[in-house]
């Protein structure tokens, strides 16, 4: 294979790879502003510690009850 023809496979690799994680931080997103809607909590309310906490806690949750794929 040429250097151009590896070049261009490169650069379309790169660029699925950028839509793949846009995807996935909108996915993350939306979960996020979900939960927060859902639960009615005050976005002044959160604080790095209460989110890795509520984190924690819908982790443990699904663990236990594992949502239909």
């Amino acid at each position: 294979m040429s250097q151009s023809n590896l070049e261009k496979q490169e650069a379309k690799l790169k660029a699925l790879n950028q839509k793949i994680k846009d995807e996935k931080n909108k996915i993350e997103q939306r979960l996020g502003k979900q939960i927060i809607s859902q639960a009615n909590l005050d976005y002044a309310n959160l604080s790095n510690d209460n989110i890795k906490s509520l984190s924690k806690k819908v982790s443990e949750f699904l663990k236990e009850k594992p949502v239909d794929h």
